[in-house]
């Protein structure tokens, strides 16, 4: 017997379910350039309002990505029904620190959690410039 898989059919998600699925998750992957090779890192985040906040080590996330293009995704997916939806923010990074006091104890108050060990001490903030998202679902 041959699978078949069911019709499906792309549909665009607006930057208000976006930013929705987004606070609904708290593990992503962020992209940024090292030695102008794309590198991808999974991180623990929450959101400042839009924007993406992660806490990290001293390391490339920290010295390569500081004022720089990167990128962040999220997506979930069932694999038997070969449906999901993944989300892509893509801005400018920037180490939060007490310069901007307001945005410092702000971000200091989130949740962000990471589950590698670590200190983690360099609170990084990813400020969007666009946020798309795409869903896959049974038609």
């Amino acid at each position: 017997m041959t699978f078949v898989p069911a019709p499906r059919r792309l549909e665009v998600l607006d930057r208000d379910e976006c930013v929705r699925l987004l606070a609904n998750d708290e593990v992503g992957r962020l992209a940024v350039n090292e030695f102008q090779l794309p590198v991808m890192f999974p991180v623990n985040y929450r959101l400042d309002g839009d924007a993406i906040v992660f806490r990290t080590d001293a390391g490339t996330k920290q010295t390569r990505g500081n004022w720089a293009a990167a990128s962040f995704e999220i997506d979930h997916f069932d694999r038997a029904a070969r449906v999901g939806w993944s989300v892509v923010v893509k801005g400018r990074l920037e180490e939060v620190t007490e310069v901007d006091h307001d945005t410092f104890e702000r971000v200091h108050a989130l949740a962000v959690d990471p589950w590698g060990g670590g200190d983690k001490a360099h609170w990084m903030r990813l400020t969007p410039l666009e946020i798309t998202g795409r869903r896959l679902v049974a038609s």
